[in-house]
């Protein structure tokens, strides 16, 4: 049985951030052909300066157009990842909206898949890599659907060393494409946000207590 995917109102918006490298990204659009994303290299003003990036960023809307919220999870650096998932839930919070906490790698991913439909990579396998801390890497490995209307886990984000990892993608029983993650990440912003709404469209609404930071280890409490 099809799923009815349902759609966002023209006057209702989904609001990403990216906040998991040094780099600031957000991204708003209402899926119907308004849209804009933008990337700043902030460092560590990041802190200080992301609510004013934002209140500036999203007019002429306001926070009552909003429907949902995207935010990069990780893996991605400790602080600006924690910021990032904490500004995502304080604004689901205080707006009543679902929070979608999306893959840093999965955003990786889907930024290269080719925007206009038909996609013709339904067998296509992704394995995505990361440098981590202490000379381990992050993995994880994806598969869009035929229709591209979503990404498939096959191995999930996951920390190890670049040994396992090797393992990991000899035990592969298809093809792949290799994609290494180092810079530049937040500009996939915009496919944090698309990701979001695959999943709102299939009538998920995750509550902002739900978001999550993924670390390289177990989610914590916030």
């Amino acid at each position: 049985m099809t799923t009815q995917l349902e759609h966002l109102q023209p006057t209702q918006y989904g609001l990403g951030l990216h906040t998991t490298t040094r780099e600031l990204g957000l991204a708003i659009n209402n899926f119907a052909g308004e849209t804009r994303s933008k990337v700043w290299d902030l460092d560590r003003d990041l802190s200080s300066h992301l609510h004013q990036y934002l209140v500036e960023f999203i007019k002429p809307q306001t926070w009552a157009d909003l429907a949902f919220i995207a935010v990069a999870k990780g893996p991605g650096g400790f602080t600006g990842t924690r910021i990032g998932v904490v500004t995502a839930r304080t604004l689901g919070q205080q707006l009543g909206i679902p929070v979608f906490a999306i893959s840093t790698l999965a955003a990786v991913v889907w930024s290269q898949i080719p925007p206009n439909p038909p996609y013709k990579g339904g067998d296509q396998v992704i394995a995505v890599q990361m440098p981590a801390q202490r000379g381990q890497v992050f993995g994880a490995i994806y598969q869009p659907t035929p229709d591209a209307s979503e990404l498939k886990v096959l191995v999930p984000d996951t920390v190890m060393t670049p040994e396992a990892w090797q393992d990991k993608l000899a035990t592969c029983n298809t093809d792949y494409q290799l994609i290494e993650a180092q810079s530049g990440l937040a500009a996939t912003v915009t496919s944090v946000l698309q990701l979001a709404y695959l999943d709102w469209q299939r009538g998920q609404r995750p509550n902002w207590s739900e978001a999550l930071p993924f670390y390289g280890q177990h989610p914590v409490e916030m």
